[in-house]
């Protein structure tokens, strides 16, 4: 494992790269308030067979936090930047929520550099409510401070019965948001509010996987499914007893599939 720091879009990322030289590229971009830790053991699982990059996106995990607001296509520059730094001509792609939409983003506008995409608990699209609920969590950042989002978002991003469990997962992923950077938080949830790539999946050549969590608020399977009917090649997988954090909620049902999937389209 070499982990680095790559100038990108005037920016400096931390970023992780791990597996045997010279073989295929996987890239895998985290979600909102999260980091690259997000993706551990799922990495721990592939780097034996692929070259295996994780970054945390701007203003998350060590990366720098510039002001915002940011837009997706100075999200998808970000990984362009990362990529031609290392000599990652192609990649497959695996993103959980702000990181899938990114590579939806990717598929209609650079096609040429993916192999697959597998977008986690990823809509296409940011109806009003959804836009608005990223105002909210702006507006109780600036005021309580990141803190102040932790429960709210854990209540939303998992199911019932992982919240009466209270696994250790949960205070995981309670310690990423609690230590995200609040400019970095605000700049992406301003992207959010900006998300628009349902109209243009049809444009997306390369092989999409959709997977998302039977009981996703922000990402529920319906839509998801009509995502991908949209695409050329599109597969949608429902994972059981999960909500938002489905990598992470059943990583088990998440692997199965990510194997299943890239056994098809190596």
């Amino acid at each position: 494992m070499t982990n680095m720091q790559i100038k990108s879009n005037g920016t400096t990322f931390n970023c992780v790269v791990e597996g045997p030289a010279g073989a295929p590229w996987i890239t895998l971009s985290h979600a909102l308030a999260n980091n690259l830790t997000l993706w551990d053991e799922i990495a721990a699982r592939l780097s034996d067979r692929y070259r295996v990059l994780r970054y945390d996106q701007r203003g998350h995990g060590a990366s720098e936090a510039v002001p915002g607001p940011y837009s997706f296509p100075m999200l998808i520059d970000d990984v362009l930047g990362i990529w031609d730094h290392l000599g990652v001509e192609k990649s497959h792609w695996i993103g959980l929520s702000i990181g899938g939409m990114i590579g939806y983003g990717l598929g209609i506008h650079h096609p040429e550099r993916l192999h697959t995409i597998i977008a986690c608990d990823s809509r296409p699209d940011a109806p009003p409510d959804y836009a608005a609920y990223f105002q909210s969590r702006i507006d109780k950042a600036r005021d309580k401070g990141m803190e102040g989002v932790v429960e709210s978002t854990i209540e939303r991003w998992f199911t019932p019965e992982t919240l009466a469990d209270n696994p250790p997962v949960l205070d995981r992923v309670r310690q990423m948001i609690r230590t995200t950077d609040p400019v970095g938080h605000e700049g992406c949830c301003e992207a959010l509010k900006t998300l628009a790539y349902g109209p243009d999946l049809h444009k997306i050549p390369v092989p999409v996987l959709f997977i998302g969590g039977e009981k996703d608020k922000g990402a529920p399977p319906e839509t998801l499914a009509e995502g991908a009917q949209k695409v050329q090649q599109g597969k949608h997988v429902v994972i059981s007893a999960a909500g938002h954090i489905s990598a992470l909620e059943n990583p088990t049902e998440v692997m199965n599939a990510l194997e299943s999937w890239l056994s098809c389209n190596p």
